[in-house]
């Protein structure tokens, strides 16, 4: 089933101590571009999430938001710097003494200066942390799939229609060639009597101009390669990995073909279908850069 490039899915987990959450939403873009935003208590899991994330999707750029919320205060612990409280009370009895005054520092009053008293993060468990966020990161990127999948099915169901609309124009081209080769038999004939007084037409020279007319304006190989490619085309939809990249290919290799027909051409019904299947083909290859 082929993929759109542009998806959204969300996820969270929930418990009583934490809370994560998983939003991932993405653009059009030629290679898997991943901008990760989480917080700094998270990041060491970036690279785990990247891989996880790569499992899901191959394209894209897509935007990666992870929230997290402690409930409790687990990961913080109370740090007393004795050494620093020493130093303070060793400063206020120098000034008692020097100035003269009573020291009235209560242990109270010097718990409350600068950095005696700090509160400091610990390190968490990190398997257990990892667990809590892996199962909504998995769950966000489903959801992400499944978006992409519903509007890459719309997607294939577009390009279908576009390349029987190529098909049919490539049948114009086909059923009017002959009738070129055939008008362009006429006339010659025709100028030829103009030319001549009497009737006696060389049957062989006009053979050989329309030969050299047909092979001038010949289009069998790009009609056959166009129908080809087509054909191709629809086989591909109904793969599953690298959709998008075959398909731009193989668009390219179309519109080479459509000019050719249209740069030999000198009839006015070919020149407007080889016109008609370059516009397609170019509406094919828009449509394509959305895909996956």
């Amino acid at each position: 089933m082929i993929k759109s490039m542009t998806g959204f899915g969300r996820a969270e987990a929930v418990s009583r101590e934490r809370k994560v959450s998983v939003e991932l939403k993405s653009v059009n873009h030629r290679y898997l571009d991943l901008n990760i935003k989480m917080p700094k208590r998270l990041s060491y899991f970036e690279g785990e999430t990247r891989n996880v994330m790569k499992t899901y999707i191959r394209r894209g750029k897509v935007d990666v938001f992870i929230t997290y919320e402690d409930y409790t205060m687990g990961g913080m612990a109370l740090k007393y710097n004795a050494e620093l409280a020493k130093e303070y009370l060793g400063y206020l009895n120098q000034m008692s003494e020097e100035l003269g005054i009573e020291n009235d520092i209560r242990v109270s009053t010097l718990s409350r200066y600068p950095d005696v008293f700090t509160m400091e993060e610990q390190a968490p468990d990190e398997e257990e942390l990892w667990n809590f966020l892996e199962s909504p990161l998995h769950e966000a990127c489903r959801k992400f799939v499944e978006t992409r999948q519903r509007e890459g099915a719309n997607l294939k169901q577009d390009l279908l229609g576009k390349l029987d609309g190529l098909e049919a124009k490539v049948d114009v081209v086909e059923k009017r060639s002959p009738e070129v080769v055939k008008a362009y038999r006429e006339k010659l004939e025709a100028k030829m009597h103009e030319l001549l007084e009497d009737n006696q037409i060389d049957d062989s020279r006009i053979a050989a101009e329309v030969i050299l007319f047909s092979d001038k304006i010949c289009n069998d190989e790009e009609t056959v390669r166009l129908r080809s490619h087509i054909h191709g085309m629809r086989k591909i939809l109904d793969e599953n990995e690298g959709v998008g990249r075959k398909m731009d290919f193989m668009a390219q290799e179309m519109n080479r073909e459509a000019n050719t027909i249209l740069s030999k051409s000198n009839d006015l019904i070919v020149s407007n279908a080889a016109i008609d299947l370059k516009t397609e083909i170019e509406k094919i290859r828009e449509q394509i850069q959305n895909i996956e």
